[in-house]
């Protein structure tokens, strides 16, 4: 998949089943959204693709038929920015060239960057965890020179 830059893509994880309302308001203008697992049931992507194309992993808690036709992981191009999905980073080795590791899992929202790759982390849109303790979402955006800069948007 290819996304045009400048691009901005909103990335949710672990909505176990629920999807807040604050998440159409933070995401009402991207380009594409990306779901790093623990979707909870499918009813959330058709929720999430009515918003803007959706991209989905795979999690922990990802069962049944739907669960099983999403893969582990998907990278994709934003601009000159390769985006790398997957629901725990420690499963899984990166591909080369990546610029961007989205994951999910530990219900903790983080964007650090580590050996010059940007490791973004949205948290929980449901069940937040540590000390922030209110759902989050976050939007990451490439922009036309291709840095990608992430901003944790509470709901």
């Amino acid at each position: 998949m290819q996304v045009d830059i400048p691009a901005s893509i909103g990335v949710i994880s672990d909505t176990h089943g629920a999807l807040d309302p604050g998440v159409a308001r933070v995401f009402e203008d991207v380009d594409l959204i990306v779901h790093a697992g623990d979707i909870g049931n499918p009813g959330i992507l058709v929720e999430l693709e009515a918003i803007a194309p959706t991209v989905a992993v795979r999690g922990n808690t990802d069962h049944g038929a739907w669960a099983a036709a999403l893969p582990e992981s998907a990278s994709f191009r934003a601009g000159h920015v390769i985006v790398w999905a997957v629901h725990e980073e420690e499963s899984l080795q990166a591909p080369a060239g990546v610029g961007v590791i989205v994951t999910g899992h530990t219900h903790r929202p983080a964007a650090e960057w580590v050996a010059g790759v940007l490791h973004l982390n949205p948290g929980s849109a449901t069940e937040p965890r540590g000390r922030l303790r209110r759902p989050t979402v976050a939007r990451l955006q490439v922009d036309a020179d291709g840095s990608p800069v992430a901003r944790i948007h509470r709901l």
